[in-house]
């Protein structure tokens, strides 16, 4: 028995820009890196819902915001820069990886000049945090990566999940893409990292310009959330502790009552 990949469509709800686009991918993934990067993106450039992918393979579930329900994988547009957006409220599996690039390429593919995504990857340290390499299609997006002070990945990898299907299905299509890896911390979301990514690579490769302030305010509002829960940790070890040694004194003097 053959495994067919369910097709994806896309449905476009406002005009294409007028000239070929680049797309910035922004599913989730680790840290959240290209999901928080691409929000930003999306609200600062004002761009508009310019189109929807479905596919029976992705899950079915309601999304929604500010009350009211919308599509969970979509894809924005402006024309000042030529930018789209793809952004996800869920997580694909192979399938729906699979069937996302391969909707979204036959949709939109020939309205794109190229294709840039984000993939977070783990920091081994603090210090790595932020740190950006490429992954280039092509010799001419390999330029474009270097002019843009990108250095390219080192060694051998793989590139999984969505995001690594589409580069895959761009690859494979001749469409050119690029994947720029920013490391991230491996436990939170991780704004700080977001904010490396849209300053050091996609404002040089993309040549736009994002306030990044807001990611560095949340980036704070994080360490001082996770601080506060690691401080309510410590209080409940301690209380833990003294109640522990109370009780342990307790059952002694009861002991030497009964001896």
């Amino acid at each position: 028995m053959t495994d067919v990949t369910p097709n994806a469509s896309f449905e476009r709800v406002t005009d294409a820009p007028a000239e070929p686009a680049t797309l910035v991918e922004g599913l989730p993934g680790h840290g959240l890196v290209a999901a928080i990067a691409v929000d930003l993106v999306t609200r600062q450039l004002g761009l508009d819902h310019h189109g929807t992918v479905t596919s029976p393979a992705f899950p079915r579930v309601a999304s929604f915001a500010d009350g009211r329900v919308r599509d969970p994988v979509r894809v924005y547009a402006g024309d000042d820069p030529a930018v789209m957006t793809l952004q996800s409220d869920v997580t694909l599996d192979d399938g729906g990886a699979d069937a996302l690039a391969e909707g979204l390429l036959d949709g939109l593919g020939d309205r794109l000049d190229r294709v840039v995504l984000l993939v977070g990857a783990p920091a081994d340290s603090q210090q790595q945090v932020g740190d950006v390499a490429g992954i280039a299609t092509s010799d001419d997006v390999a330029r474009d990566l270097s002019d843009a002070g990108i250095a390219l990945a080192e060694g051998t990898g793989l590139v999984g999940g969505a995001t690594g299907s589409l580069l895959a299905a761009c690859h494979q299509r001749d469409v050119p893409a690029a994947a720029l890896v920013v490391r991230a911390n491996p436990y939170i979301p991780d704004p700080r990292a977001a904010r490396a990514v849209i300053e050091e690579a996609l404002e040089p490769l993309v040549d736009f310009d994002i306030d990044t302030a807001r990611l560095e305010a949340d980036a704070h509002q994080i360490e001082d959330r996770l601080e506060q829960m690691a401080e309510q940790y410590r209080r409940a070890q301690t209380t833990g502790a003294e109640e522990h040694a109370d009780s342990t004194a307790r059952s002694r003097t009861l002991s030497n009552m009964y001896q």
